[in-house]
């Protein structure tokens, strides 16, 4: 029996050592918080944002297939655009209609319709307002090209007029040459002794 009794004692030994290793084994010290280290939050990556729709592509296109249109096509086409509602889109259009008609007083309408697109305050205008200054500073120097093409054309009809005035002047002269008595041809001159 002795060794009933010691049995259940050498147990409880055991235990009683077992607890005490583990009380006084040193026990794993967690951080602190200011010691946790986080690791960086992941970058945040801004997307441009996207591009604006291209505007000015298609109607550099449209500008394309005007000057392909004979004169008859351009003036249905700009009596087309003058039914659509005003916008800076519309304006641009018939200005480069304009530009391209020549009539009269054509390309200061079409300067007028693009320089009210450039200076205009409209967000709508904003995508345009850089083609409709390139266009308004073409129709400006076209226009000034033009009146000093006017004024050379004026000159050039001012010096034809005073040529033929010239040659008339000289046919007169030359019937008045022919009119004259003929002069006597010089003699010898006697000698004077």
């Amino acid at each position: 029996m002795k060794h009933d009794v010691a049995s259940p004692l050498l147990l409880l030994v055991l235990s009683l050592s077992l607890a005490a290793c583990t009380l006084s084994s040193p026990r794993p010290t967690l951080p602190t918080p200011a010691e946790v280290t986080l690791p960086p939050p992941p970058a945040i990556v801004e997307l441009p944002p996207p591009p604006p729709p291209d505007e000015v592509g298609p109607l550099l296109g449209y500008h394309q297939q005007l000057r392909k249109m004979s004169q008859g096509d351009m003036l249905k086409e700009l009596s087309g655009l003058g039914l659509q509602q005003r916008s800076p889109r519309v304006a641009i259009q018939m200005g480069m209609v304009l530009m391209l008609t020549r009539g009269a007083g054509d390309l200061a309408r079409a300067q007028a319709l693009l320089d009210s697109v450039a200076t205009s305050a409209e967000t709508e205008a904003q995508p345009f307002k850089a083609l409709a200054q390139l266009l308004s500073s073409n129709c400006a120097e076209t226009r000034r090209l033009a009146e000093h093409a006017d004024k050379l054309a004026v000159q050039q009809k001012d010096s034809l007029r005073r040529i033929d005035q010239l040659n008339e002047m000289l046919e007169g002269l030359k019937t008045i040459e022919r009119t004259l008595p003929v002069r006597p041809a010089p003699g010898p001159q006697a000698v004077i002794k």
